[in-house]
């Protein structure tokens, strides 16, 4: 990672904010981006006693001008872009026939699919000249439906196939494309998962003491991933394991999924 540019999207707080000292202690380039310009200053000056350079870019995702003029700043700070981590993301938490403002599955799809699809498309002809990489954080509910998260879900879902897609036309091209699948991180996340009336809950409906991954390990897990330019981190083994299952028994996976959550108070 020594000497490498990397956008970060949503890097004001949980995963991209450690993502990014990280990257930066190990001595690279960072473009900070979220909507909380405070928040990402903050970062930015931990990413500067990391050891790394850093610039922060104030960033609604969800605005295709914004997403433009990250890489645009990207570039005139670093004079290129070697990977671009599409971080930036929002969760919902309400049974589908419970939602009251059916907005917020334009807005989870809006921050999770299509930001990642805007800052893809303006950071690709730079990543490509420099053979770099494209990495995803989605999640595992991108690989099978998960009650109360049907937006999010979807979301997640398209945004594997949108990655899935583009490694394959990127082939021979030199850009890798990684996807990361985490499941429960101690982030705040949840906290800020929309309700049914498309406002923030302000407190996780979970356990949150109960099979959370450490933000710490999760960094780890997405750094070795990128270093070693995998195409896809799945994190759980219980995960993989339904991932096989999928296949010859979804009957059977839908049951396991139900029965876990409300063992976990989800």
């Amino acid at each position: 990672m020594q000497g490498k540019t990397i956008i970060i999207t949503g890097a004001s707080a949980g995963i991209g904010e450690e993502l990014a000292v990280t990257l930066a202690s190990r001595g690279a380039n960072l473009v900070l981006a979220a909507r909380g310009e405070e928040a990402l200053a903050q970062v930015k000056r931990r990413c500067e006693q990391s050891g790394g350079r850093a610039i922060a870019v104030g960033t609604d995702v969800t605005d295709l001008e914004a997403c433009r003029r990250l890489v645009e700043r990207a570039v005139e700070a670093f004079g290129g872009v070697d990977i671009l981590i599409n971080n930036a993301g929002i969760s919902m938490w309400v049974r589908f026939e419970e939602v009251t403002d059916l907005s917020l599955f334009d807005r989870v799809m809006r921050v999770n699919y299509l930001g990642s699809v805007y800052c893809t498309h303006y950071a690709l002809p730079h990543i490509k000249a420099r053979k770099g990489l494209l990495v995803a954080i989605s999640s595992l509910t991108g690989k099978t439906g998960v009650p109360t998260r049907s937006g999010y879900a979807a979301s997640k879902h398209a945004m594997q196939g949108f990655f899935d897609s583009l490694r394959i036309e990127l082939l021979g091209t030199g850009v890798d494309v990684l996807v990361v699948s985490p499941g429960f991180v101690a982030t705040d996340i949840r906290a800020r998962a929309l309700g049914p009336d498309g406002q923030p809950l302000l407190e996780s409906k979970r356990d949150e003491d109960r099979d959370t991954m450490d933000v710490d390990t999760c960094v780890a897990w997405i750094t070795r991933a990128m270093e070693n330019r995998e195409r896809e981190v799945v994190m759980t083994a219980r995960a993989k394991v339904s991932m096989f299952l999928k296949l010859v028994a979804p009957g059977l996976v839908d049951r396991i999924v139900l029965r876990t959550l409300r063992e976990k108070g989800s």
